[in-house]
């Protein structure tokens, strides 16, 4: 198979693990972020997205040369604003270079013919190849070139399995450090992420945490357990077994269980078998009910509670269920650790939730490679209850929203306007987002299938309203966005994705 070799400013293709090709231009790598052993490849800014990652050189292809084949296989919109930003950043390339070409000083002159250093695969270090006479290229540089290199067209010998794929809405998030040592700080967010200044005064933000979609996890040597496998806990097995996890599942319904057990996990009996056996336990049910039911209830985790094991609480409920769920586990010599997830099923399956958690600090040290595989980040909020409380928040703010573009789609409706239309304008401004695109979208397909089930997000809404009078203080939006919702389930959308709020407006 020929070798493609590539230089520090090449336009490519690169793949990184399930999402598509994407554009992207080989760049020099920060001083102080090391290179993944054992691998061969190049250090990756992609357009669009303003991430960075290290690329396998066997993922990589060279832009001009397979541009047609990647534009025919991907239509998102995503990609194709991806594509769009090459292309604006070749026709400002080669204004600079006619503007050079038309100066007469030697300071305005391309450097074409200047010898370029070529980043072998074997380099252990990419930045040890620059010559330190150039200046890093970015953005606002010309390309140093855009010959094609032998081997580098469709018959190298190389493929990527491509099928027609949708805009995949986290690609954006796999931006991925390669610290060796995952980070988990109590420092706000602000300080865990680390700001790249590049020439061109853009900002490249590296998120502190190594994540599942690198492949670099190493699964922890504990055996871990998992209780309830809906939406979001089926996806959080499947990627734990995915990365070499030793899981043992139970599930209230048994058949649940069947899936995981062919993909290589174990059958737990009772939630107390299931602690007993493992190091580590973690359960993720639909609400403060059904959480204390799992520790307190008969054959439930606290009788399999031992000193030393760890209990991780994964599910959505209020901080005064957390309290007293930390109490009960460590008053038998058990550790405990709060842990609910952002996200929805998508997200689940995908390993991109954002994990909070809050508790015994030394649990969240090792659960590290289980929250690697089932997110994207995770953050250590303090003490236990704290991560409930931002949860809620967190949902509560979601859950009001999705009532909002609800009214303002029916209201559409109501005045003669048309749904889609305002749906096109508002993708084209600031609120933009793949949340309420996807969400948009289905409604007017009328595609209400659960990615996140209404009755839970009533819930939440429930319980932050709840925390607020607690605490004094007024949530007149959640408060109305609940009622809404309360509606949207004595119409029968309990069942039904948050989205089915839609047809609270129209009955």
């Amino acid at each position: 198979m020929a070798t493609v070799h590539l230089r520090i400013g090449d336009l490519v293709w690169g793949k990184l693990g399930r999402y598509p090709p994407w554009p992207g231009k080989v760049v020099s790598p920060p001083k102080d972020l090391k290179k993944p052993r054992g691998k061969k490849c190049h250090f990756v800014k992609f357009f669009g997205t303003e991430d960075h990652a290290w690329i396998k050189v066997e993922q990589l292809k060279p832009y001009h040369t397979h541009k047609d084949e990647m534009i025919k296989i991907n239509k998102g919109k995503r990609f194709q604003q991806a594509v769009d930003a090459v292309e604006d950043f070749l026709k400002k390339a080669k204004g600079k270079e006619q503007n050079s070409d038309g100066k007469g000083d030697s300071k305005g002159k391309k450097t074409a013919n200047k010898p370029l250093k070529i980043l072998e695969e074997d380099d252990e270090d990419l930045s040890a190849l620059k010559d330190p006479s150039e200046k890093d290229l970015t953005d606002s540089d010309p390309e140093p070139s855009t010959i094609e290199r032998p081997g580098a067209g469709p018959g190298s010998g190389f493929k990527w399995e491509s099928s027609p794929v949708k805009d995949d809405p986290h690609f954006h998030h796999f931006l991925l450090s390669q610290s060796e040592k995952p980070a988990s700080s109590m420092e706000p967010i602000s300080k865990r992420l680390k700001i790249i200044e590049e020439d061109a005064g853009s900002t490249s933000i590296q998120a502190a945490d190594s994540t599942a979609i690198n492949g670099s996890i190493t699964p922890t040597d504990k055996r871990i357990g998992f209780l309830g496998l809906g939406l979001m806990g089926s996806g959080i097995v499947s990627n734990l077994l995915k990365m070499g996890h030793v899981v043992t599942v139970w599930n209230r319904t048994a058949e649940k269980c069947d899936l995981f057990i062919q993909e290589g996990a174990r059958l737990g009996r009772t939630p107390a078998e299931v602690a007993s056996m493992c190091d580590i336990t973690f359960s993720c049910v639909s609400d403060p009910k059904a959480a204390r039911d799992l520790v307190l209830g008969p054959s439930g985790v606290l009788q399999g509670i031992r000193p030393g094991k760890c209990y991780v609480e994964m599910s959505t409920v209020d901080p005064e269920t957390i309290t007293e769920l930390s109490q009960v586990i460590t008053s038998r010599g058990g550790r405990f650790l709060e842990a609910p997830v952002a996200g929805s099923q998508q997200l689940s399956n995908d390993g991109m939730l954002v994990i909070l958690a809050a508790g015994d600090r030394t649990v969240y040290e090792d659960c590290s490679s289980c929250f690697q595989a089932m997110g994207k980040t995770s953050f250590f909020l303090g003490e236990a209850g704290n991560a409930a409380r931002m949860m809620l928040i967190l949902n509560m703010v979601q859950g009001s929203f999705m009532a909002t573009i609800a009214e303002g789609l029916t209201l559409a409706q109501a005045t003669g306007q048309s749904q889609q239309t305002f749906l096109d304008i508002l993708s084209q401004g600031q609120m933009a987002s793949t949340f309420v695109d996807q969400k948009c979208q289905n409604i007017l397909q009328g595609n209400f299938k659960p990615d996140y089930y209404l009755k839970h997000i009533q819930k939440d809404l429930r319980l932050a309203i709840s925390m607020g009078d607690t605490a004094n203080h007024p949530t007149p939006m959640a408060a109305a966005a609940n009622e809404v919702y309360k509606r949207a389930k004595a119409l029968d959308q309990s069942d039904n994705d948050i989205s089915a709020v839609y047809r609270a407006y129209i009955h």
